[in-house]
């Protein structure tokens, strides 16, 4: 990697960390590989782990294949998954479990999460990228500044990528869970609360991957 990509003075919006939107990039949303975007999946269900993706892309990366992964159908999703784990610059994924989200509550799981996933792509680059993108109006400790923005998942490129690799992980890891515990159809509902999935919570009774703290009936 190019040591210019990383902890470049003035590439990080000025001040103290704080929430940013659409019109705080007047010129765009900040794109390059010292770019890095952070999201997560499964705030929602009332089963199974909630998921953070970091990326960081290339400057030919092609964008035309990103959005908010919520906004993409399942084949796209999965087309743009496969394109970011081979092009990305760096990229991981990183879990949150259900005992942990009992434990902490599912905003602090999910931080936890982003802190996972950020972390394992720094030490795979070596250092630390210029600028981290967070979504939401949140944001994990990471020991140095990151930046929440509003809507960042439908902003900026990297978060974008992020959100994608968080959900179909998420998506992935539902479908391994669906054969382990059949019944309560992880595979099609990935454990958000639809009927089918309280249905089946109260004639089975929780799986081993309920959220507790969750009222799953």
């Amino acid at each position: 990697m190019q040591a210019d990509l990383f902890d470049t003075p003035g590439r990080e919006p000025t001040g103290a960390p704080r929430v940013l939107r659409a019109a705080d990039f007047p010129g765009g949303p900040p794109l390059g590989p010292g770019i890095c975007g952070i999201d997560e999946a499964g705030r929602g269900p009332l089963a199974g782990p909630v998921a953070a993706g970091a990326a960081l892309l290339p400057a030919d990366f092609p964008l035309e294949l990103l959005a908010d992964s919520k906004a993409l159908s399942e084949a796209r999703r999965e087309k743009a998954y496969e394109i970011i784990v081979k092009r990305a610059l760096a990229w991981s994924v990183a879990f949150s479990s259900p005992a942990e989200i009992d434990e902490l509550n599912i905003l602090n799981a999910s931080l936890l999460a982003m802190r996972r996933a950020y972390l394992a792509l720094e030490a795979s680059l070596g250092a630390a990228p210029a600028a981290v993108y967070v979504d939401g109006n949140r944001f994990p400790d990471l020991g140095r500044p990151c930046w929440p923005v509003i809507k960042g998942d439908a902003l900026l490129p990297a978060v974008m990528a992020a959100s994608i690799l968080a959900k179909v992980s998420r998506d992935r890891e539902m479908l391994r869970y669906d054969g382990l515990y059949p019944g309560y159809g992880y595979a099609k509902h990935k454990g958000y609360p639809t009927a089918e999935h309280k249905a089946a919570c109260t004639r089975l009774g929780p799986s081993p991957i309920q959220r507790t703290s969750f009222k799953y009936y």
